[in-house]
């Protein structure tokens, strides 16, 4: 999937890599079953999950926790651009 693409392709030691994958995963499962059942949103909204778990990685949120629960917050704020379709 190009999300985890994505996070693979950022540039983080192995550690710091497992911590992002599994931040990813866990917000993941929270925030899906608020996503369109449309692959292209979907993807749209794995695309902007990768990219804020990034971005908090990159800006000193050190454990899968804190970023799974930022990610989270993050990603419900802002439901129009989830492309909910219930």
């Amino acid at each position: 999937m190009k999300a985890r693409a994505m996070l693979g392709n950022a540039t983080f030691d192995p550690a710091q890599l497992k911590t992002v994958y599994k931040a990813f995963d866990e917000a993941w499962e929270i925030v899906a079953p608020q996503i369109s059942s449309r692959p292209e949103a979907l993807e749209a909204a794995r695309m902007r999950l990768a990219e804020f778990i990034i971005g908090l990685a990159r800006n000193g949120k050190p454990d899968a926790r804190t970023m799974t629960e930022t990610a989270v917050q993050l990603m419900l704020a802002d439901p129009p651009r989830l492309d909910i379709d219930r």
